[in-house]
């Protein structure tokens, strides 16, 4: 699990406060928590190897403050190279850039968890709405994680 964001700007800070919250829980052995913070590279390089990779980040989308979107990795790859430098590299250019990098190595699935922002100012924390959707996330993550390991175990996976 790689929670992306800025802890230092409101809303956009909801991955990495998700990695703190899941630091927290019983999770199943063999999960990963990594905060990726603003640095997409390091997104990219996590993923080598994993059979399952989630991706949890703040949006502006300009929908309601505190929807939350799942979407297939495989929907939000960027192939475009970042203009400038790479420390513009964004998490959906690190799946695409991944795609290419780590080939067979890379997840076979990858899923994206997106969060409406509604504050994105320097210094602020997350607002009640985003938080209480990142606590959401979180339970759904485990029961979705828990379910996963228990269905490849039943079934011999």
């Amino acid at each position: 699990m790689v929670g992306c964001g800025n802890l230092l700007r409101g809303d956009d800070a909801a991955g990495p406060v998700l990695v703190r919250i899941l630091a927290g829980r019983d999770l199943p052995a063999g999960v990963r928590l990594i905060d990726g913070g603003t640095a997409g590279m390091d997104v990219a390089f996590a993923m080598r190897g994993a059979r399952r990779v989630i991706v949890v980040d703040a949006s502006r989308i300009g929908v309601e403050p505190g929807a939350v979107h799942r979407v297939p990795g495989s929907e939000l790859v960027d192939l475009k190279p970042p203009e400038g430098n790479l420390h513009a590299f964004r998490w959906d250019q690190a799946l695409g850039f991944a795609t290419w990098l780590l080939k067979d190595e890379y997840p076979q699935d990858v899923t994206v968890w997106l969060v409406e922002g509604e504050s994105f100012e320097p210094g602020a924390e997350l607002t009640p709405t985003v938080q209480a959707s990142v606590e959401r996330i979180a339970d759904d993550i485990v029961a979705d994680v828990r379910a996963d390991l228990e269905g490849r175990h039943t079934s011999g996976g």
